[in-house]
């Protein structure tokens, strides 16, 4: 099994799972033609993606996907409360909620329910039947059921959204701050870095920090929050940015 990232953050994202010849893109925010860009510069080709999985109805994780769908013929999958959400409709091949597992070629995937401010947002677990890939941005909160889904993974890409002090100080309004650093927001880097100690985080081979904020984050505090937390060594840690993405990772 093998992952990469089109680019995570405010302005689009896009997470790439493949194994054999089964390639699925986790959400699609940026146009067709950067989406295509962004596919050949991990060589990787639209018509060789087998669908697309949609994890909630924000701009920045669809905005692309009914275009990238119609264009290349691609299944899309998503919550029924995710298809109610959408501001254009959008022909979907299946519904998958939380709790629920749907199989493609050569990908078993989990989605799984988890606390944002949207319909009914889902994150994904990826198995090949060897290896497991664990997604979990766009969260707010976590509780037993995530740590209990999330467990005994071999790579996770998790969302380390903002500096909870950044937040504070920044120049968002008031009701901002409130939402993304709520229950049902975003992760900040301490209760990120706390969730994958909980989970456990020895046997990971990659740990990707993901969604960081462009505006209450920096890179550098977001690693040493892991690194504090964890005592990791922080060249492990690796970060999905807006610009670049990451290039592929394989798991072995």
């Amino acid at each position: 099994m093998r992952f990469a990232v089109l680019g995570s953050g405010s302005q689009g994202n896009g997470t790439l799972v493949a194994s054999d010849n089964t390639c699925v893109l986790v959400d699609c925010g940026f146009s067709l033609r950067e989406t295509e860009r962004r596919l050949a510069r991990l060589g990787l080709s639209a018509h060789q993606l087998s669908a697309i999985l949609v994890t909630h109805e924000h701009a920045d994780h669809v905005h692309g996907v009914g275009m990238l769908s119609r264009r290349y013929n691609l299944p899309v999958y998503l919550s029924s409360g995710t298809q109610r959400g959408l501001r254009k409709p959008l022909e979907v091949a299946g519904l998958l909620g939380g709790g629920q597992q749907l199989q493609i070629g050569a990908l078993t995937i989990d989605a799984v329910a988890v606390a944002h401010d949207a319909l009914e947002p889902t994150q994904f677990v990826f198995s090949d039947g060897k290896r497991r890939f664990g997604v979990l941005t766009d969260l707010g909160s976590y509780c037993e059921s995530i740590l209990h889904s999330y467990k005994g993974l071999d790579a996770l890409m998790i969302e380390a959204n903002h500096c909870r002090d950044l937040l504070a100080r920044g120049h968002y309004p008031y009701f901002l701050k409130q939402r993304v650093g709520g229950e049902r927001g975003h992760l900040n880097n301490h209760q990120a870095a706390n969730l994958v100690s909980e989970l456990g985080w020895q046997d990971l081979q990659h740990l990707v920090l993901a969604h960081l904020s462009s505006k209450n984050n920096l890179p550098q505090l977001a690693r040493q929050c892991f690194v504090d937390t964890l005592g990791c060594d922080p060249d492990w840690l690796q970060l999905a940015d807006q610009d670049s993405g990451l290039d592929w990772r394989h798991i072995a």
